[in-house]
């Protein structure tokens, strides 16, 4: 049973038959690299027919970090459940690590560097030269609580070469690269293992391509950001290029740290800062100049504020001015219309009564004219105006008017009324005599 893990893939190599054509897969009955490949899951293999060796797929990493140590492919991988099925996956990957390690000690004992791959702590393995390895260890990997193989491998070198102006630039950086399934057959026919790829590949490219990039920057680029961005650029772009003619995808080239010599570090350092400083400064004066402005904005604001308040009071105050002067107004208006109603009304009463007086005063006229005149129409009649006053004291007297005559002798006329019998006389009487004492009637 052969357990391809997941973030893998198999590329089988045929055992038995003829040898297939150099740069050709094999086909059937026919020995070599297969084109077709086992995807991760459980298999039941042959193993004096075919052999199955597992590569990563997706991306991987390789790092070169100098001093520092540099991480080469790192891959994650998800957990199995299964405790059978974790078995046969370390027993797969155990034999993989095997065959590298293989790799390592042929390639050191053919005069290349002696480079071993290492157990570090954390589950993870690296990739270091001979003085700095440690024995890997012969027994399988410890698989519980969810440790993987991250195969990573350390590579303790620079990437060095002159600038431009003739300094000596090392730099650490790290290549992101894909292995794509349908490739993964192909790369392991023309270069062997992942290790393989990335010794007769990556690095090489790595290495060539970033030394003549960098040879064309001055020592400044590789310090200030936009040089050193622009050179990320054209190292990614170039290794990009290249890959691709080798089934390889290329994602990114990042540039992490940069060794420049102090003689051109130093003062390029002190003119930065001098630049930051400077920079710091005028930050600090436009904060300041925006505080000030904050300020007046907010005086003004408060100016402005009791300014509409006091603009809100006058309109309150005016507004309340005309009211009342609407009012005062619209009461004078009233008062004006009742008078001149009141002058109109006091003229019509005025015409009434001289209308009325006109006419009382007419009819009068008219009656007495009427009445006098009737009266001067009986005077004219009767020729004599004594003789119609007599007419008229002649009508006035009562029907039972009785004379008396009285001769009047000696004494007083008052005291002899009574004894004469005359107290209550009741009509006229006519008293003759010139004795008698008082008016003659």
């Amino acid at each position: 049973a052969v357990l391809i893990p997941i973030g893998y893939a198999g590329v089988i190599t045929s055992l038995s038959g003829k040898q297939a054509p150099e740069s050709a897969f094999a086909g059937k009955d026919e020995k070599g690299v297969r084109e077709d490949i086992l995807q991760p899951g459980l298999y039941f293999v042959n193993p004096k027919e075919f052999q199955v060796n597992v590569l990563e797929i997706g991306v991987n990493q390789v790092s070169l970090l100098g001093k520092e140590g540099g991480a080469v492919i790192t891959k994650g991988q998800l957990e199995s459940r299964n405790v059978a099925m974790q078995a046969l996956e370390a027993n797969m990957l155990q034999q993989q690590s095997q065959k590298r390690q293989d790799y390592y000690r042929e390639n050191a004992a053919e005069g290349q560097p002696n480079i071993q791959i290492v157990k570090e702590s954390g589950g993870s393995w690296s990739r270091q030269r001979a003085a700095q390895t440690v024995t890997p260890p012969a027994k399988a990997l410890p698989r519980g609580d969810a440790q993987r193989e991250d195969s990573t491998r350390v590579l303790n070198e620079f990437v060095t070469f002159p600038s431009r102006d003739g300094f000596l630039i090392s730099l650490d950086m790290t290549l992101e690269f894909e292995l794509q399934p349908e490739r993964i057959a192909w790369l392991y026919r023309s270069y062997g293992d992942l290790p393989a790829v990335v010794d007769k590949i990556i690095m090489p490219q790595i290495l060539s391509i970033t030394r003549n990039k960098g040879s064309e920057y001055g020592a400044k680029d590789f310090i200030v950001g936009e040089g050193r961005e622009k050179f990320q650029k054209d190292i990614t772009e170039a290794l990009s290029k290249t890959m691709s003619d080798r089934k390889i995808l290329t994602h990114n080239a990042l540039i992490r740290h940069v060794d420049v010599p102090m003689q051109i570090l130093d003062p390029i350092q002190k003119a930065s800062l001098a630049i930051e400083q400077n920079l710091t400064n005028k930050e600090r004066q436009n904060t300041a100049k925006k505080q000030a402005e904050l300020n007046t904005g907010l005086s003004m604001i408060e100016q402005r504020r009791a300014q509409v308040a006091q603009e809100t009071q006058k309109m309150k105050a005016e507004i309340a001015a005309d009211q009342e002067k609407q009012v005062a107004e619209i009461q004078g208006e009233t008062m004006k219309l009742v008078a001149d109603v009141e002058k109109a009304t006091a003229s019509v009463r005025a015409d009434k009564t001289r209308t009325l007086g006109q006419a009382s005063a007419n009819a009068m006229k008219l009656v007495e004219g009427e009445r006098a005149r009737g009266s001067q129409m009986k005077t004219q009649a009767f020729g004599d105006p004594v003789a119609y006053s007599l007419w008229e004291f002649a009508g006035a007297l009562k029907s039972d008017l009785r004379i008396n005559i009285l001769h009047s002798g000696p004494g007083t006329l008052w005291t002899d009324l009574t004894r004469a019998g005359l107290g209550d006389l009741g009509g006229a009487t006519l008293l003759q005599g010139t004795e008698a004492r008082g008016p003659k009637k």
